[in-house]
């Protein structure tokens, strides 16, 4: 078995890899990564989704890549989760939410980052109220597509 990076450690790579980057209220996204890996822990998860949520986002966002991610001192289910849980370009939500759902574990990711994602209180922060609404409705049909009721 090869060793696998603490937590401490992939907090650490994750900060770095994002280092710069804002999320759409312009508040550092290294925030957003936190509380989706909180969320993560509260809602009972392990490990390997605790280490998936502070990496949900690099695949997909290109702060890292996925020859990275192949190579990681990662767990395979870690690995499976941030794969899964990566936008493919021209992938419509169905095929998302049924890739979401079919892998061990990437659910619960996926519910913490959706948490954070629809939090009123941050959703209240973007000047747009198109935006706002916009992302409001998508974040509310992802979670009926993964079958997520109440938060």
């Amino acid at each position: 078995m090869h060793r696998t990076m603490p937590l401490a450690e992939v907090e650490a790579l994750a900060r770095a890899a994002h280092e710069g980057q804002t999320d759409k209220a312009g508040r550092p996204y290294a925030e957003h990564l936190s509380a989706v890996a909180e969320g993560v822990r509260a809602r009972g998860g392990d490990d390997d989704q605790i280490a998936a949520a502070w990496l949900h986002d690099a695949v997909e966002d290109d702060a890292l890549s996925a020859r990275w991610l192949d190579q990681a001192a990662l767990s395979r289910r870690t690995k499976d989760i941030v794969r899964a849980v990566t936008k493919r370009a021209g992938e419509t939500p169905e095929a998302y939410a049924g890739r979401v759902l079919a892998t061990p574990g990437a659910l619960l990711v996926k519910e913490a980052d959706l948490a954070h994602n629809a939090d009123p209180a941050r959703l209240a922060r973007l000047d747009d109220a198109a935006t706002r609404k916009r992302l409001t409705e998508k974040y509310a049909r992802m979670r009926a597509l993964l079958g997520l009721t109440g938060d």
